[in-house]
């Protein structure tokens, strides 16, 4: 094999690719014995027909076809191997000249990543100075407050709703039913609607007027919240807690790790957006196009999965077009190719590696979950799971080099 290497822009490369007439005729040999493997032709065993009985079943052109198809994938692989271009996304190739007993000659072309200068991001990151966290009695008393009322008993009430009672509702709204529940007086809905259900009874119906127009609502049934009260014995019930006060050290060593997450999740992001801010940065467009695309399918999975409406649905309400919400997206594209890039950089210049045993052990966990791996293999792609778990301990470790 022969190459050369063109440099189109700083993002993108064009490989010029030549696959000797011996290389591609063992190609060409190695198609026609893997088709011939499990095809059945009369006259012969399964996956023992002669090599020219296969040719002339399958066609001379489908096979040239496969054999180049496998040839140019194999030798555009190992170009950029030996290259050591950072060769992004599939390449769009062209077929130069392809002949059985000839040479296979291709061009590949490539988007790439640019090479970054970076600024000495460990001492920018160490100036960012981090927070301390604190627990406050009301953050304790809040969790305190809500396994409270979650493990309330609800008693059924014929009387009408007042404050503090726990309503269960049916109501249209854009010609579709549907149902919720929640404790009256606590802001659940928009300004206004639930001041209109004081009052009102299981079975009762009423059109309830807000800011965008009337909901039809109906009360299906209303109960009163009998409270447990907060003690040691409230305490026991909940698990292995000998009393209030080890329930609420618990709990406050829950908040503290939360608030701990949150602050560390800060420092990194700043320490990101400051090194971004120092350097200049060439993004590769089709990178960039892949980016912007997921993002705005996965707003579009979003819109339907919880607002159960279409996306055209969706812009009526919110009276934009797809150009208004595609135009905040690019900002963001363009920010996670960026954090993208540098810390695919800093792994680099530290040499960080993740071993195969780091993510089978990561991966272990979660298929802990399933009974066998048949069923977990029916949710989980498992090789792009290892892929993306890879990354996710390699960030890791990266960001503990430069937040340590």
């Amino acid at each position: 094999m022969k190459y050369i290497v063109k440099n189109l822009s700083k993002t993108e490369v064009e490989f010029e690719i030549e696959i000797s007439p011996e290389d591609f005729n063992k190609a060409i040999d190695k198609t026609i014995e893997e088709l011939g493997k499990d095809i059945e032709i009369k006259g012969f065993r399964k996956g023992k027909a002669p090599k020219n009985v296969i040719e002339e079943h399958f066609g001379s052109e489908k096979i040239l076809i496969e054999a180049a198809d496998k040839a140019v994938s194999q030798a555009y692989s190992e170009a950029v191997k030996e290259s050591k271009v950072k060769a992004i996304l599939k390449p769009e190739v062209e077929i130069k000249k392809m002949a059985k007993g000839d040479v296979l000659m291709f061009i590949a072309k490539t988007a790439i990543l640019p090479d970054i200068e970076l600024p000495d991001y460990k001492d920018i990151a160490s100036k960012i100075k981090r927070n301390k966290v604190e627990v406050k009695d009301e953050d304790v008393q809040k969790t305190l407050d809500w396994l409270q009322k979650s493990r309330a008993k609800m008693i059924l009430k014929n009387d009408k709703a007042e404050k503090g009672d726990f309503v269960q509702i049916e109501y249209i709204i854009e010609g579709k039913t549907q149902k919720d529940g929640f404790i009256l007086g606590q802001g659940h809905f928009v300004p206004g609607f639930e001041d209109n259900l004081i009052g009102m009874k299981a079975g009762e119906e009423k059109e309830i007027e807000i800011e965008k127009g009337k909901i039809k609502t109906k009360i299906i049934s209303v109960n009163t919240m009998e409270l447990a009260e907060i003690n040691d014995e409230f305490a026991k019930s909940l698990g292995s807690f000998e009393n209030l006060e080890s329930l609420k050290n618990n709990i406050k060593e829950g908040i503290t790790q939360e608030k701990e997450q949150v602050e560390t999740q800060r420092v990194r992001n700043e320490a990101l957006d400051k090194i971004i801010e120092k350097i200049k940065i060439d993004l590769p467009q089709p990178l960039l196009k892949q980016e912007k695309d997921q993002m705005f399918r996965n707003l579009k999975e979003q819109v339907k999965q919880r607002m159960q409406i279409s996306f055209e649905e969706y812009l009526k309400k919110v009276k934009k077009t797809e150009e208004d919400i595609l135009k905040p997206l690019e900002k963001e594209a363009e920010k996670k190719l960026k954090v993208f890039m540098v810390l695919r950089e800093i792994g680099e210049k530290e040499n960080v590696q993740v071993s195969d045993q780091e993510i089978t052990e990561e991966v272990d966990k979660i298929l802990k979950r399933y009974p066998t791996i048949e069923e977990a293999e029916k949710d989980i792609d498992l090789e792009s799971f290892k892929n993306y778990t890879r990354e996710v301990i390699k960030n890791e470790k990266i960001f503990k080099i430069l937040c340590p």
